[in-house]
């Protein structure tokens, strides 16, 4: 590297001094702050984001997805393809190839028994791995050598780049988590608090649902990266605290989906310390319902499981009436501003995903009312509707968040409009999008009638988010409470749909048939029901160079890249 700067002469020379001369570690610390504080750094343990993007700053996948959805490699020296011979004629296998020379942060080599381990773990019936769609329709592994990973698959697949792609599918070390497997999975508490990995930092202290400290991986495959010798992530307190960290105090570089009402937002980039990055994506906001019965008059085991169908929510006509009461124009003015659309999908987009579904964004209490009088749900003297002699009642419960309070207020209003009567829980976000098995406030656990908040998914191809929904990935107490089908959704017909969106190529044809998955467990059943597609929001300090939004994968997908300011 010296020599050829020396041969470019002064002036190219000069041009590339900051990154000739760039060392690992010389930018000192970078603080960021997650307003929800992880509580595990394995994601196949957890599906929700605070923890999918505090592991992405030690585990890495063998590609990921930039700044505008594009696969690039990671670990992989390249992207399989058809014409590269990485993806087969036929469809049905894709050929990686690792980069030479990788070494996980205790020293050893990454090898390809690692990535077939990794599926091996993901894919054991016993494991509840949150991340089970995205290893959707692979037969089998082989490893001909170190440095080769073959994936063969039951059927034609299009896509293969769901599996190891992106951060929500990273690769773990054999060595670490081998006895890790199966229902011995979430007991690992120093493995999935503490994994070894190939990122830019390596994990030095974890507090759970508190923070993370890291410092700089040695052995990171880039030797003048990252420029921080160590990087604290820090957790809990709220939306609004956190962005005034950043744009205000100074105290952090970064803060991560600052949840905060956009005049509040304004006012505090108005200090001058930071700036605001926004972006859309796949983030939905929206509410799931439960159609199972989580009633605590249900012996453990049995609370919220296919066991038990919901007394209320089973009916289609009171989940269709539920979306009809909700005015999701203002909730967007409310909560987002110009940083939100109202929408009826759960899969927003890319656009030639997305549905042309509109039926839900006018509000319609009276047509609510008829809805609820088909089902037999008949006014009370309290206004309240009563059936066979029980009211309609629901819990409905959210994590801690002034946008997400503000909604569940006005939606209980408008429920209440049309005669249903709203008890409402909030859950301090760390617990709520927490992995912890034997927490009964977690959402995948979903002892609630209805709840809310907002996830996407890595990428631009909605096969692996609409995978979720079929029905041995509902969440229960043989999977550990682990699953992302947490409506305990079932439908036959679904599942055959995502079989063949696996082995579909044309892209039309492809589109076509997400379109009509995600109708099916929105507007054609109300399973879930879309509010608002968000815009990424986030904050860094003016301190810190080098941040590039991602709306297709981790927020802290290029963290390696970030330097300080002089």
């Amino acid at each position: 590297m010296r020599l050829k700067t020396l041969m470019l002469g002064a002036a190219a020379s000069v041009a590339l001094a900051p990154a000739a001369f760039a060392e690992r570690g010389s930018d000192g610390q970078v603080n960021i702050i997650y307003w929800q504080a992880p509580s595990t750094l394995n994601p196949y343990l957890s599906s929700g984001t605070k923890d999918l993007e505090a592991s992405s700053l030690v585990i890495e996948p063998l590609a990921g997805f930039d700044e505008k959805g594009v696969v690039f490699p990671r670990l992989a020296a390249e992207i399989p393809s058809v014409e590269n011979g990485g993806i087969s004629q036929d469809l049905k296998s894709v050929t990686w190839k690792l980069k030479p020379g990788l070494k996980w942060s205790d020293g050893t080599p990454l090898t390809s028994e690692d990535v077939k381990f990794t599926a091996d773990y993901c894919m054991n019936p016993e494991g509840g791995c949150a991340q089970l769609a995205r290893y959707e329709g692979i037969d089998s592994i082989e490893t001909p050598d170190p440095l080769t990973v073959v994936i063969h698959f039951r059927e034609p697949r299009p896509n293969p780049f769901t599996a190891f792609t992106g951060a929500q599918s990273p690769v773990l070390q054999k060595a670490q988590f081998g006895k890790c497997v199966g229902s011995g999975a979430s007991a690992c508490t120093a493995e999935n608090f503490g994994p070894i990995g190939t990122g830019p930092f390596r994990v030095v202290e974890f507090r759970t649902n508190d923070s993370v400290t890291l410092e700089a991986n040695p052995n990171y495959r880039d030797p003048q990266k990252p420029a921080f010798a160590k990087a604290v992530l820090k957790g809990g307190g709220d939306a609004a605290a956190a962005a005034r960290a950043v744009l205000e105090t100074g105290e952090f570089d970064y803060a991560w989906n600052t949840l905060v009402p956009p005049d509040a937002l304004k006012g505090m980039s108005a200090a001058g310390k930071g700036k605001i990055v926004t972006g859309f994506g796949t983030l939905v906001e929206r509410i799931e319902m439960n159609l199972t019965d989580p009633s605590p008059d249900l012996p453990e085991g049995e609370r919220a499981t296919a066991r038990h169908p919901h007394p209320i929510l089973s009916d289609e006509r009171v989940r269709r009436a539920l979306s009809m009461a909700i005015d999701r124009t203002l909730l967007t003015e409310i909560g987002f501003g110009d940083a939100g659309r109202p929408t009826c999908n759960l899969v927003p987009a890319p656009e030639t995903f997305a549905s042309d579904n509109t039926g839900c964004l006018e509000q319609d209490i009276e047509g609510a009312k008829k809805l609820l009088d088909e089902a037999g749900w008949a006014p009370g003297a309290d206004g309240i509707r009563q059936k066979d002699g029980k009211p309609l009642e629901l819990l409905f419960q959210s994590s801690v968040n002034p946008i997400r309070q503000d909604f569940q207020a006005l939606i209980k209003q408008w429920w209440q409009e049309i005669g249903v009567a709203t008890e409402l829980k909030s859950v301090d976000p760390s617990v709520f999008f927490g992995g912890d098995a034997g927490s009964p406030d977690t959402f995948q656990r979903f002892y609630a009638d209805v709840e809310m908040y907002a996830n996407n998914f890595d990428g631009t191809d909605p096969e692996p988010y609409l995978a979720r929904y079929t029905c041995e990935k509902a969440p229960g107490p043989e999977s550990q409470w682990q699953g992302e089908n947490v409506n305990r959704y079932c439908d036959p017909e679904y599942d055959r749909l995502i079989v063949e969106l696996g082995k579909t190529a044309a892209i039309g044809q492809r589109a076509d048939l997400a379109k009509r998955l995600n109708d099916m467990i929105t507007k054609d059943s109300m399973t879930i029901v879309p509010l608002v597609d968000r815009g990424r929001v986030s904050a860094h300090s003016n301190r810190l160079g080098g941040v590039i939004l991602n709306t297709w994968d981790s927020e802290l997908w290029n963290v390696a890249d970030w330097t300080r300011v002089k």
